[in-house]
């Protein structure tokens, strides 16, 4: 049975949805925005996969989570100077919001999990 926690599936999805994208922006915004978003979601599960071994998790969610609120904003950026189209950002933006919202909900039962440990 895979025990691959669900943050870690969504990335890679997130990834293989959105490298086909950026292949398509501009070759003056590819290697500066494109690589920036590839790189930060790469860093992105690349710590997903770390907390999934980590004991101590926390530190590494909250990093993962911060590179994925630059990577967000690379995204908005990307839209607002017409790299990607309206329909393109929005898909993006629901993949990019989710996988915040699953990497948060991690970080809050590893908190929570550590409140409740007894000493």
């Amino acid at each position: 049975m895979d025990q691959t926690p669900q943050a870690v599936q969504s990335c890679h999805e997130c990834l293989k949805w959105i490298i086909p994208q950026l292949d398509k922006f501009p070759r003056s915004r590819r290697f500066t925005m494109g690589d920036r978003i590839e790189q930060g979601l790469l860093t992105v599960l690349e710590l997903l996969i770390d907390a999934t071994y980590q004991k101590n998790k926390q530190e590494v969610l909250r990093k993962a989570n911060s590179k994925l609120t630059v990577v967000r904003h690379v995204w908005r950026l990307a839209f607002e100077l017409q790299v990607i189209s309206n329909k393109q950002y929005a898909y993006g933006a629901e993949l990019l919001v989710n996988l915040g919202r699953q990497i948060g909900g991690w970080e809050k039962s590893v908190n929570a999990n550590f409140r409740n440990r007894r000493p």
